[in-house]
């Protein structure tokens, strides 16, 4: 990366003065540049490729877990799938300059509530090189510059891409200080990015339940939350087998490490001896080892005893945790209880039971009769995603474009002064 600068606070000043010109480039502008940051991307995919491998062997040999090793894996395939989802964002609405509200006053003032960038967006995250192109192009794209703490197990991955992204730029004659990175700061360049208070406007942190609990309790920025994943699938008594096997299966098993597996399964207890078997075995089929209660033993073999933290716990691997439950009550008050208010799901024919789940629920996303994996920006539409939000203020659930906007109010009036 070439830069003059060579301290962290240093590096957020450049992003904020390219903030300016950034957040003024027009939607063709944006769209051009987005198209030749993929297209750079695809010619790195050697450099990137070969830098990844080494933060994979350094991993292993440091003891990542599995989990972080497939998050931080970037083979050709997925760099291709990074240049493609690029492009989708190029291809996506505009977000800035939306008019959201408009009205006269009854003194002759014109008001019009349009939404702006936000300017500087930061974002903290490890072991998940994906996230350092999907933010970056998300924020330009929102007309936003973004400084990026990507941690030290995807360093060489990171800054291969950013050396990617910021060439790309630079040849668009747009100001490459607009994509930074605080990586080689370490630790030191993290705090310094939380203590950027009016150098950076919003900081989203993504990955383990420490480092988002860190960021929310250590920053003088603000943070949109992130949250971990313990997420549930609720089994009712009306519930088809095949629905709750292939959901089940599909939701722990398709990509075990990423946030929006299944980590809990409750089983009615009505429901119990005619899904447990099946769905168990499924599940070891397919490696998955099952912590489950007394009733999930007696109904199943190989069965791990579950214990009061396992429902607490985001595996984040091929662990599942089974509880039967009376009811839907008892449904409910364990999710309340455990969750992590990301995603949680029902699968039921009983549409008062879909019905209930869905309103009483309090988490981001809540489903019926869907796998979990869903609850992702991609998916819903949006691109790739800032993150998947589990606060309550300014943006829930999976994090697009528009939530990477604030607003502003124009007024024009004609000599109007307030009596």
């Amino acid at each position: 990366m070439t830069t003059t600068a060579t301290t962290a606070r240093e590096r957020m000043l450049l992003a904020k003065e390219a903030s300016r010109t950034v957040g003024l480039l027009d939607d063709a502008r944006k769209t051009e540049a987005l198209h030749a940051i993929a297209d750079a991307i695809e010619r790195a995919a050697d450099e990137i490729s070969a830098a990844n491998g080494e933060d994979l062997e350094r991993g292993r040999a440091t003891g990542l877990s599995t989990a972080l090793q497939d998050r931080l894996r970037l083979d050709v395939p997925r760099i291709s799938a990074l240049a493609t989802a690029v492009r989708d964002i190029a291809a996506l609405p505009d977000p800035v300059g939306r008019i959201l509200d408009e009205r006269t006053l009854p003194n002759g003032i014109s008001l019009t509530k349009v939404s702006v960038p936000f300017g500087v967006v930061g974002s903290i995250y490890e072991a998940r090189p994906n996230v350092t192109v999907d933010i970056a192009a998300l924020a330009l794209r929102s007309g936003n510059a973004v400084v990026l703490r990507g941690g030290s197990a995807a360093e060489r991955t990171n800054a291969a891409l950013i050396r990617a992204m910021r060439g790309a730029l630079a040849d668009q004659g747009i100001d490459p200080e607009a994509i930074q990175t605080v990586d080689d700061f370490g630790r030191d360049g993290a705090r310094e990015l939380m203590q950027a208070r009016g150098l950076i406007d919003v900081l989203v942190p993504r990955g383990s339940a420490q480092l988002i609990e860190t960021v929310v309790t250590e920053s003088s920025v603000p943070v949109i939350e992130t949250g971990a994943g313990v997420v549930h699938i609720v089994l009712d008594e009306s519930a088809p087998l095949e629905w709750a096997r292939d959901i089940v299966v599909n939701a722990k098993v398709q990509r075990p490490s990423v946030c929006n597996s299944v980590e809990t399964v409750l089983v009615l207890s009505d429901a119990a001896s005619r899904l447990i078997p099946p769905v168990v075995e499924a599940l070891q089929a397919q490696g998955v080892t099952v912590h489950g209660d007394d009733v999930v033993a007696g109904l199943a073999d190989g069965i791990v005893p579950a214990t009061e933290e396992d429902w607490a716990t985001e595996h984040l691997s091929l662990d599942i945790s089974v509880r039967v439950v009376d009811d839907l009550d008892e449904a409910l008050d364990h999710i309340r209880r455990y969750s992590t208010h990301h995603t949680e799901s029902i699968i039921t024919r009983d549409e008062a039971n879909a019905e209930r789940f869905l309103a009483e629920v309090d988490s981001a996303v809540v489903m019926a009769n869907a796998s979990t994996r869903f609850t992702d920006g991609g998916e819903f539409g949006f691109g790739a995603e800032v993150g998947i939000s589990t606060q309550k203020l300014h943006a829930r659930g999976p994090m697009g474009l528009p939530e990477l906007t604030s607003t502003k109010w124009l007024a024009r009036g004609v000599g109007q002064v307030r009596g």
